[in-house]
């Protein structure tokens, strides 16, 4: 699994940014509700999906910033 380059976020949409967020902030809880059961999971994996998600929120920010 490899994180994703912050060149492939350019190329999305709006709309598209906002889908991705959502479906990292599920993996996200989901994954941390696996960690709070005990169930198995890739410690790595939360790690990533969290940066993933400040990446997107960051370039939806300066998205917003510009556009105003």
């Amino acid at each position: 699994m490899s994180l994703s380059q912050y060149s492939n976020i350019l190329s999305l949409s709006s709309e598209e940014i906002t889908a991705e967020i959502l479906k990292i902030e599920k993996k996200i809880f989901d994954l941390r509700f696996k960690k709070a059961t005990r169930q198995s999971y890739k410690f790595h994996e939360l790690k990533h999906e969290k940066r993933k998600l400040a990446q997107l929120k960051t370039f939806e920010k300066k998205l917003l910033e510009k556009n105003q």
